[in-house]
């Protein structure tokens, strides 16, 4: 794991920024999985922190028979739960730590679903060639340049398909990465768009995490030819008492902490 230099909120080059994931998801990656790895599930969907099941949710609706594609899949989860009910399902992510993982778990349920490294802003894919994108807090917060992302996934949908991604509730960004009462009282503006930069030893970027606002995420997704349809904030499940970095029960019943995205193309 990389030592930590410095953490804060601040601009750095996009490039510096942007080609930090990779690198920082290979170190952390298997320390994410022991962490989270009960909570996630060897196959299982969540939407984010707060519990939201994609069985409950149906935000992807009917994917038996449907060709789907995960971006920034990390251990390809997700994707196992998408192909044990029946669809065609294809796993990315940027980083070669996660999807060793991915290979790990697939081998344990049995369930293995075909996987890429590829960064989300240029996917190896032809046009029309999926019914169904979809990321759970993968890619979109760590990058500067997200509408890249939408652009690609508009180009891989065919008409008619269905975009759905979840990331950090941009209200989130005004509050402190506590999930205690502490947490609870706002210290930086919602409007601070610079990023949460992390550096090592020597300074350079590790670690950069992305602030958008709603209005911000929304024209991103617009302006690739997309179409927004829902926006869902999931509310807390009371039997989660899983704590996740600043998410955990006792904000979580207060504030948002996840939004998603659900968008269609034309």
């Amino acid at each position: 794991m990389t030592s930590l230099g410095s953490a804060g909120y601040r601009d750095v080059p996009e490039h510096a920024g942007g080609s930090a994931a990779r690198s920082w998801w290979d170190d952390n990656a298997d320390e994410y999985l022991t962490e989270h790895g009960e909570f996630l599930g060897p196959d299982g969907f969540r939407w984010g922190p707060e519990g939201l099941r994609e069985d409950d949710a149906r935000l992807l609706g009917d994917v038996a028979g449907r060709d789907v594609l995960e971006v920034g899949a990390g251990a390809a989860h997700c994707s196992r739960w998408l192909a044990r009910r029946g669809a065609r399902v294809v796993a990315t992510d940027v980083s070669a730590g996660m999807l060793r993982g991915a290979r790990e778990l697939s081998t344990r349920t049995g369930a293995t679903v075909p996987l890429v490294q590829a960064d989300a802003r240029a996917l190896p894919f032809a046009d029309d060639a999926f019914d169904l994108a979809f990321t759970s807090f993968g890619a979109v917060p760590f990058v500067p340049d997200a509408a890249r992302i939408h652009r690609e996934v508009a180009r891989v949908l065919r008409p008619g398909g269905r975009w759905v991604f979840s990331t950090t509730h941009p209200l989130r960004w005004a509050f402190p990465d506590d999930p205690s009462e502490h947490g609870l009282t706002a210290q930086r503006s919602y409007f601070d768009r610079r990023p949460y930069v992390e550096t090592d030893a020597d300074g350079a970027v590790s670690y950069a995490e992305y602030h958008r606002t709603v209005g911000d995420h929304v024209r991103d997704v617009v302006a690739a030819g997309l179409d927004v349809v829902d926006l869902v904030e999931p509310e807390w499940d009371p039997a989660n008492t899983e704590v996740w970095g600043g998410w955990g029960p006792v904000r979580g019943r207060l504030l948002p902490g996840t939004l998603v995205v659900v968008a269609t193309a034309h």
